[in-house]
């Protein structure tokens, strides 16, 4: 499915939608106008599928009652230029927008999710006693047809109840205590902490590959310290763990901090939770930490435009040049969106974070 180039594109955009394992077939093709993908580390990742769903010769609707497009097919969307393709999402079917306008020739938007929408149907309640919070995750996502590939949270936790919640609600509940996060790939399930401290995949630069980018360092949200206070019933003792400046983890190439640099700026801030629930020192000690590396990531925020790339995913690190040397460096992709149309062709809109300059 070759289509326009886009711009002063030097490659032709590519795109290829297989449903079910197989590739769409020559009519659907042509009736193909558009695709954009979706992709988030904190919400189901989305699809949406645009064709033209008219028969002018037999003066009938096409592709809305046909078999391709049934609820629970797995869609695969690969994007790229030429034959270099690389896929951006699996998911699956989860509904239609049928767009009927007297003015305008009939379309059949199709609309899917990857397959984290299958933790948004039906609120449960549920306890898990003697469980870490990565044994927990991988109970559920095998529950729901995952396969779990989790990254080991090491506290044992006595008690932990899911009170009505959807299994996204109560799962992002328990990633954010701990500033880990929910990430699919096709079938498998990743449950790990945020993966900024990774090594960069490529880099992009102003003026060259990198058409827009709307850096934002904000210290609003930033403090020098964060700290956790419960109550242990055993012990009938209060707890107190604490994180602060110096244990944002790797400083993603930068030298200086958030917390350091409110704390020069501004003095000494901390950010103190009483609102979690712990049975163990250890426990609040990882709420500390990871409460703390959360809003460290915050510090510089940003978006950013360029022609279609299918490479940039949510969750790796990218490193971003010729914007000066405070918005240099390395950043965090935590959103995507491929768009690729036929008169525009393909482009990639994403969002960063950056825990220090």
């Amino acid at each position: 499915m070759s289509k326009k180039t886009s711009g002063a594109a030097s490659l032709t955009p590519n795109i290829k939608i297989l449903i079910q394992g197989k590739p769409i077939s020559p009519e659907a093709d042509a009736d193909f106008v558009s695709a954009k993908v979706s992709e988030d580390l904190d919400a189901p990742s989305m699809f949406e599928l645009r064709f033209v769903t008219w028969d002018v010769e037999k003066q009938q609707f096409t592709w809305i009652d046909r078999d391709i497009f049934e609820l629970g097919n797995k869609v695969e969307i690969q994007m790229g230029h030429q034959k270099n393709l690389k896929t951006v999402i699996v998911g699956e079917i989860t509904g239609f927008e049928p767009e009927f306008n007297q003015n305008e020739t009939p379309i059949l938007v199709v609309r899917g999710h990857d397959l984290r929408h299958r933790f948004l149907r039906g609120c449960q309640t549920k306890s898990f006693t003697q469980m870490k919070d990565s044994d927990i995750v991988s109970q559920i996502a095998k529950a729901n047809g995952l396969t779990p590939t989790v990254e080991d949270t090491k506290v044992k936790l006595e008690y932990v109840l899911q009170h009505n919640q959807t299994d996204w609600e109560f799962l992002q509940e328990r990633a954010a205590r701990i500033s880990y996060e929910i990430v699919v790939d096709d079938k498998t399930l990743y449950f790990r902490p945020h993966n900024n401290e990774k090594q960069k995949l490529f880099s992009l630069t102003y003026g060259e590959d990198l058409q827009d980018f709307l850096p934002r360092l904000s210290t609003m949200k930033q403090v020098y310290q964060v700290q956790v206070q419960g109550w242990l019933p055993k012990e009938k003792k209060t707890v107190i763990a604490k994180a602060e400046s110096g244990k944002e983890g790797d400083k993603m190439g930068g030298s200086t901090a958030g917390a350091k640099e409110v704390k020069k700026a501004f003095g000494i801030s901390s950010n103190t939770i009483v609102n979690q629930l712990v049975s163990s020192k250890a426990e609040a000690e990882r709420i500390a930490l990871g409460q703390f590396r959360d809003t460290s990531l915050e510090y510089i925020s940003g978006e950013a435009n360029c022609q279609g790339n299918p490479n940039l995913r949510a969750g790796i690190v990218i490193g971003i040049a010729g914007v000066g040397k405070r918005f240099s460096g390395l950043y965090y992709i935590v959103s995507v969106e491929h768009d690729y149309t036929e008169d525009e062709g393909y482009k990639t809109s994403f969002t960063v974070r950056r825990n220090a300059t």
